[in-house]
């Protein structure tokens, strides 16, 4: 049977999803672009509607959010009845998605061999914490954990002397799923080609460390003598720190108050920068004393060249910088926070809200765009097994019979 109607990109690819809490945001992104998402659930749900904050008529955002543009049926694979019906939709499906400890499929009679057994092309995809290898397995986790792990988040100590875990972007829960979502459409298109499935699996911890390979991999050539491996020239060959630490004295490159007390970043780092700054402020003075190298000087140190910028910055607003910039080729941004992104221009050309009469809640699109393809506006996230009937009928051709026969076996909760 085929599925309902479906637009974008990834129309016609099917994916069974197994997830509790965040690890199911690995198949939102391609629910976003057209794909069929049919989230498995226990009788009693994935705790998620009720995790973290906000808590939006009585619904979590996070739910909301990672769950959106998906269908919910209810199995109990406790019972053999349960499970004959999740394998009865892996026949037909590209893709069946483990979002939670490994094995949890596997202990229902449902892991990745028995599987291709039904379906030989099936993409069978584990994402977890800490991956089903290496001493941290089985080890419980939240969403912070990995970005700690991974060296990303320093503990802050508090007027009273106690450690806190500060505020900071949750890079191991978002990154997981989008290396896994990658990961996912390479075996449907490998699937495609060969006939032949694939399994994979994801550690949002490694994703974490992952998206910060410079500073660990930076650390790890600074091992190296520095006959061998060095900075660069325009710092006369001294070692700088791994990452944006290696920036924290820099002055071409660097935070600056503007008069309406508001921030910009000023990268001019390249000498063409640099000199397109000068000569629009009228202080062409100031490149020809400090000209610096072409490429990646960030004038590091020159108090004398800063406290002169510092004084420039604070005769226009952040706005008027930025403006600026636009004029005369030189990279300048606002310093936004989370509140006040949503009021840049740039953010309100881009990232239309999706309204919460539809979602539930206002939330952000999905940043890739296709300029000549439609894609889904997505659908608000289901309530457990709302889409039950609907799927036994549409995906796997049941009549209204069948259904009541599979539902007094307990099957459906």
């Amino acid at each position: 049977m085929t599925s309902p109607a479906a637009t974008g990109p990834l129309a016609g690819v099917r994916i069974i999803e197994s997830s509790m809490l965040g690890p199911a945001a690995i198949t939102t992104a391609l629910a976003d672009m057209g794909a069929e998402v049919i989230k498995v659930e226990t009788p009693s749900g994935d705790y998620i509607r009720q995790m973290t904050w906000p808590i939006v008529e009585g619904v979590s955002l996070m739910h909301l959010h990672v769950n959106r543009g998906k269908r919910s049926i209810v199995l109990d694979l406790r019972t053999p009845e349960g499970v004959e019906t999740y394998l009865e939709l892996v026949r037909g499906a590209d893709v069946v998605i483990e979002a939670m400890r490994p094995g949890g499929l596997e202990k229902r009679g449902l892991g990745y061999d028995r599987l291709r057994e039904v379906n030989p092309r099936i993409v069978f995809c584990t994402i977890s914490g800490y991956g089903m290898t290496g001493p941290y397995a089985e080890l419980p986790s939240h969403g912070v954990a990995y970005d700690v792990w991974a060296g990303l988040v320093k503990p802050e100590i508090t007027e009273d002397g106690f450690a806190a875990i500060p505020e900071h972007p949750s890079v191991g829960i978002h990154a997981g799923p989008l290396f896994g979502a990658l990961g996912v459409l390479a075996g449907v298109i490998q699937a495609r080609a060969t006939g032949q499935g694939a399994r994979l699996e994801i550690a949002q911890s490694d994703a974490a460390a992952a998206m910060d390979w410079l500073r660990s991999e930076t650390w790890k050539a600074y091992e190296r003598p520095e006959s061998e491996v060095t900075g660069n020239a325009s710092d006369n060959y001294e070692r700088r720190a791994p990452g944006t630490a290696g920036m924290r004295d820099g002055v071409r490159y660097q935070f600056y108050e503007a008069s309406d007390q508001q921030y910009v970043l000023l990268q001019a780092s390249e000498r063409e920068f640099w000199e397109n700054f000068c000569r629009a402020v009228d202080r062409y003075e100031l490149f020809e004393a400090h000209p610096g190298a072409r490429f990646a000087d960030h004038a590091v140190g020159n108090v004398e060249l800063r406290r002169e910028l510092k004084a420039i910055f604070l005769t226009r607003t952040a706005r008027e910088w930025v403006q600026l910039g636009l004029e005369v080729n030189v990279p300048i941004v606002s310093v936004n926070t989370p509140q006040t992104l949503a009021e840049d221009p740039q953010f309100q050309d881009r990232f239309p809200w999706i309204p919460a009469d539809r979602l539930g809640c206002d939330q952000l699109p999905s940043p890739i765009k296709f300029l000549d393809v439609e894609v889904p506006v997505p659908t608000r996230a289901p309530t457990v097994g709302q889409h039950t009937d609907e799927i036994l009928s549409e995906v796997l051709g049941y009549d209204d019979e069948q259904i009541s026969a599979l539902r007094s076996t307990g099957a459906l909760g």
